[in-house]
């Protein structure tokens, strides 16, 4: 007598599994990215998460309370995730230039794959709010760090390399936004962008030389010298 065939499992059946909670939390932020990408946010709901990751809406709520909360956690995952890597890479970088390469092609690579994503999340005003000062704190902190790295390399007053960096920042931003409308590739983005904010340290190193020779023949104080005026502090 022939075997009887196997029974079709319905798909949530098929998908449902124990997992530990961490992973649980990230089968759902996952689930969520996808649909925020594919479909938008008003796709995003309790219910169709739950039928995305096999599980119920009950089980959706005991990670996440409410849809903000879940979109938060997705944000701060993101963010989290990118610092993480140029962390490592500050670690590792054994020279300035290495250091401005690796931080720069991170973060523009990272902006061509999940880019859309945070800038969705950005864009979403409850979700954006909770997190913008730690948002705020994190840059301010990489600026600083990078500005005592081109104050020592490029001989600048803090204040000066603080602006400098600043800018540049927002020159690696402006890259990443270039590349997400355009058919360059990471690398290529990415060498046009370090050569220019290299380029332009040195230019500015060269100018700032100039400029306090020019002051000291003149009897006035240089930039950056003590009197009595405050300048910004690392």
């Amino acid at each position: 007598m022939p075997a009887a065939p196997p029974v079709a499992l319905p798909a949530t059946a098929r998908r449902r599994q124990r997992l530990a909670p961490e992973a649980r939390a990230a089968q759902i932020l996952d689930a969520a990215a996808r649909l925020l990408m594919d479909e938008g946010f008003t796709e995003v709901s309790m219910e169709r998460l739950g039928r995305e990751a096999g599980i119920s809406k009950a089980l959706v709520y005991n990670y996440f309370p409410s849809r903000n909360d879940l979109l938060r956690a997705l944000l701060e995952r993101e963010m989290g995730l990118l610092r993480e890597s140029q962390t490592v890479a500050v670690k590792t970088a054994e020279t300035f230039e290495e250091l401005v390469r690796r931080t720069t092609r991170l973060y523009i690579e990272n902006m061509k794959l999940r880019g859309a994503l945070l800038r969705k999340l950005w864009a979403e005003p409850a979700v954006a709010r909770s997190l913008a000062d730690e948002n705020l704190r994190s840059r301010d902190k990489a600026m600083r760090y990078f500005a005592r790295q081109v104050a020592q390399k490029y001989t600048l007053p803090h204040d000066v390399a603080l602006s400098a960096v600043d800018m540049q920042m927002a020159m690696t931003e402006a890259a990443a936004q270039h590349l997400a409308q355009s058919h360059d590739d990471v690398d290529f983005a990415t060498d046009i962008c370090v050569t220019l904010l290299l380029g332009g340290m040195d230019a500015l190193s060269r100018q700032h030389a100039k400029t306090q020779a020019a002051a000291a023949k003149a009897g006035k104080a240089p930039r950056g010298a003590k009197t009595g005026k405050r300048t910004a502090r690392a």
